[in-house]
């Protein structure tokens, strides 16, 4: 018999905590923020997914706390039994509102909303089509539903067609897509995605984890960016990036939605989304629909910010989103920018393979909507003057 723990041994991690360029676990001492404190230093912020800056907002942190005086910190049981609170539907109902859709369905994590959705909407005899740079939770959650799971190369929609032609006419299909692909930062051909839906039959869900509060007006997600909301089937959202809390929801019709409160394994088994979580959600939520013009500066910061590192000729992947990811290529390159970049005072997310292609590593960055422009002139610069110098041959730090 093989030793279970034989895998344990994982080589490349032994040999990057070597060369000190080990890229992970850095310790937070502040608030999300522009410029956070990270292991006793001041550094800029260019890795959160806090696109609006809502995670130090005073009136969120308020509501989060107001909540856990009158609720207590938490429910102690899932939303099927004993778990559900007055709040947990206010929010699913200004959710649905807000969006334009009829339900909204709450998660007590992102990675629980995809399990939770696609494993109950599909099943032994469905298919799902993904695109292959999809979220890793979509991939599990393919998993989960025991249906076909066929891939077409990133946004090809040739590859799509011919994958749906592979689907057998007595078949059920759901076609998944990120909105907005988390690594590269740019968007799905979601037009193209409906209309081969719609020829062929399927049903369209988009993981939109990446552009509520991003795209479309006021926020309201990839969908609205391209005035299809009522074309997408089912949308998923999470809470932990432009909300500023935990959670995920998912938006759909009332149909959908009360089929999978009633069915839906990892929604049934799972406690409830905490008070304080829930209330930071709905506060943030408010706070977007009272200050949309955070949207437009999160994009005009974004591409001055694209426009710097342009001019000082780092190269980047252009998209119109606030991710801006950097060209590294090798993984040991791109751990070694990383890390150098960190101990100059800007955090980074280095992403290497399986998130990415061998061969296509990069430095993920992301901007803040209360990011300013001489802190990001303060990173263009030594973002710049690192990459300028190159790799260090003996990677001592």
């Amino acid at each position: 018999m093989v030793d279970l723990f034989q895998k344990c041994n994982f080589d490349l991690l032994n040999q990057v905590r070597e060369m000190n360029i080990y890229p992970y676990f850095h310790e937070l001492r502040s608030k999300q923020a522009p410029v956070v404190d990270m292991e006793g230093k001041r550094r800029i912020m260019l890795g959160s997914n806090n696109y609006l800056g809502l995670t130090e907002d005073p009136k969120v942190i308020e509501a989060g706390v107001a909540a856990m005086k009158r609720y207590g910190t938490g429910c102690s049981g899932s939303r099927f039994l004993n778990g559900t609170l007055d709040m947990h539907l206010q929010l699913e109902h200004e959710l649905a509102e807000f969006t334009g859709y009829e339900a909204a369905m709450t998660f007590s994590t992102g990675f629980q909303t995809n399990l939770g959705i696609i494993s109950a909407v599909t099943g032994r005899h469905d298919y799902i089509i993904n695109d292959r740079e999809n979220h890793a939770s979509i991939y599990d959650a393919c998993k989960l539903s025991d249906a076909t799971m066929l891939r077409y190369r990133h946004s090809d929609m040739e590859d799509l067609e011919a994958q749906l032609q592979k689907v057998p006419d007595d078949a059920g299909c759901l076609i998944v897509t990120d909105g907005v692909f988390s690594m590269r930062g740019d968007i799905c051909k979601l037009p193209e995605i409906v209309a081969l839906a719609q020829k062929y039959g399927a049903r369209v869900m988009v993981d939109d984890a990446h552009g509520f509060g991003v795209l479309g007006e006021g926020g309201r997600g990839t969908a609205a960016h391209f005035g299809l909301t009522d074309k997408v089937d089912i949308t998923m959202l999470t809470f932990s990036k432009s909300l500023a809390s935990i959670g995920g929801c998912m938006l759909t019709s009332n149909k959908v939605a009360d089929y999978l409160r009633h069915v839906s394994r990892p929604f049934i088994f799972s406690a409830s989304l905490t008070p304080a979580s829930t209330a930071t959600a709905l506060a943030a939520l408010h706070r977007l629909q009272e200050s949309p013009e955070m949207v437009k500066h999160l994009h005009y910061i974004a591409e001055y910010f694209r426009k710097g590192l342009h001019s000082a000729g780092v190269e980047i992947i252009d998209a119109p989103t606030p991710i801006v990811p950097i060209f590294t290529y090798k993984t040991l390159d791109t751990l070694w920018y990383g890390k150098k970049f960190f101990n100059e005072g800007v955090y980074v997310n280095p992403v290497i393979a399986p998130a990415v292609p061998e061969g296509e590593c990069l430095l993920r960055t992301t901007l803040m909507a209360t990011h300013t422009e001489p802190i990001v002139d303060e990173a263009i610069d030594i973002i710049s003057r690192v990459m300028k110098q190159g790799v260090s041959a003996d990677f001592s730090f």
